[in-house]
């Protein structure tokens, strides 16, 4: 796989876009590192309610975070809005790496890369599960 940093927008096959706000920026001008985090999670947690089906007060097997890594290229700001790009790059058992990358509006390389990793449990004993075959058959699409 390519170097993190000379990923583009083209490795990423599901993407949504996240305006940045005047709060997101912290003293030195620029998206505080935690703001970053929270990009992850929205674009991990839109791709897993809108193309998987997920839906975490019903379902009796759901994923549950367990890791996220984030490494950071160059800084985004307000008010630039970013695009966060997911690819599915592992499926195990029962958890799913999640590949992601945050672009600024005017750059093709990424301005932060890094993963976020769902282990699917039972929603009363938290114990994990296999992943449902409907919901594994999405993440292949993505891959």
């Amino acid at each position: 796989m390519t170097k993190p940093a000379a990923q583009t927008r083209k490795d990423f096959p599901y993407r949504m876009t996240i305006p940045t706000r005047w709060s997101d920026n912290d003293a030195l001008g620029h998206v505080n590192n935690v703001i970053y985090y929270r990009f992850f999670e929205a674009v991990v947690v839109r791709f897993q309610m809108q193309e998987v089906g997920v839906d975490w007060m019903k379902d009796r097997v759901s994923p549950q975070a367990v890791e996220s890594l984030c490494r950071f290229h160059r800084p985004l700001s307000f008010p630039e809005t970013v695009e966060a790009g997911l690819r599915v790059e592992k499926i195990g058992n029962s958890s799913v790496t999640f590949a992601i990358a945050l672009f600024s509006e005017k750059d093709e390389s990424p301005a932060a890369t890094g993963h976020f990793v769902h282990v699917f449990v039972d929603s009363k004993s938290l114990k994990s599960q296999p992943i449902p075959a409907d919901k594994r058959a999405v993440f292949e699409k993505y891959r």
